[in-house]
């Protein structure tokens, strides 16, 4: 019985073994799977490395599309800004279109000619304020003793320019030193005005003494920073009136229309040098 007993329970041990084998195998095949994670990871990072080089292409077409942006810039510069120094060396050398001269003042000796060049005619005088025209609080027969309140050229609505509001040059009236309407200016006329490094736009707006030269508004003298007080303003010399031959302003105290005319012209004047 004994021996009976100690086969018996071992027995039992033998079969137990074998069911215990069959789930150890499964392990393993389990372990595939976690190998197969780490394939799939390197697909996952390559994606981004992908977009880098776009990063770097568009950085060469940048490149190239800002090449033609220094080349508009300076077109735009060279249609707007014309300095005084470029009006200056244009009208450098005088070919006098004026049978004489003119006085600067009253009793002064006459020394200025109108010169003439393609496109223009200018003078270098000084600039007298000339406050004639519809009164207003600076420009009145109270603070100017030669007021007029009559100016040659009138605006749109019929009245008097402003000498306060719209920047005008005065002519001498035609004689026989000069008559201006031969050479194309005639009231609406548009002037480059140049005073030291400045200049503006204004356009021919009345007429003075026929042997007096270099008299302008007082908002011309304003805006160049002469002083504008029309009994003891105004500057002796180094003014620069260059008149743009058959231009015209309309309506003739349209200012913005004035600038926008006198760049144009004078970015042409000066272009047309040779």
């Amino acid at each position: 019985m004994a021996g009976v007993a100690m086969l018996a329970p071992s027995a039992p041990p033998a079969p137990s073994e074998p069911a215990t084998a069959p789930p150890a195998p499964l392990p393993p095949a389990a372990a595939p799977p976690p190998v197969t994670v780490p394939v799939m990871s390197p697909p996952a990072v390559a994606p981004p490395a992908v977009p880098v080089p776009p990063v770097t292409a568009p950085s060469t077409p940048a490149a190239s599309g800002t090449a033609p942006a220094p080349r508009t810039e300076p077109g735009a510069r060279r249609a707007d800004a014309v300095s005084a120094a470029d009006l200056l060396a244009r009208v450098r050398t005088c070919t006098p279109v004026s049978r004489g001269r003119y006085r600067k003042d009253q009793g002064a000796k006459a020394t200025v000619p109108v010169c003439g060049t393609r496109g223009a005619v200018f003078w270098k005088a000084d600039m007298d304020i000339d406050c004639d025209g519809r009164p207003g609080p600076r420009c009145n027969s109270g603070t100017d003793p030669y007021f007029s309140a009559s100016t040659a050229y009138a605006q749109s609505d019929g009245r008097p320019l402003s000498s306060e509001e719209t920047p005008y040059v005065v002519v001498p009236a035609p004689s026989d030193v000069w008559d201006h309407r031969s050479h194309g200016v005639r009231g609406g006329s548009v002037v480059a005005v140049v005073y030291r490094d400045r200049v503006r736009y204004a356009v021919v707006g009345d007429t003075g003494p026929a042997d007096i030269i270099g008299e302008a508004s007082h908002a011309t003298a304003e805006s160049l920073g002469i002083d504008p007080d029309p009994r003891g303003g105004g500057t002796p010399s180094g003014v620069t009136y260059i008149v743009f031959e058959d231009s015209r302003v309309t309506p003739i105290e349209d200012h913005d229309a004035a600038v926008t005319e006198g760049k144009r012209l004078a970015r042409r004047f000066v272009d047309d040098a040779g």
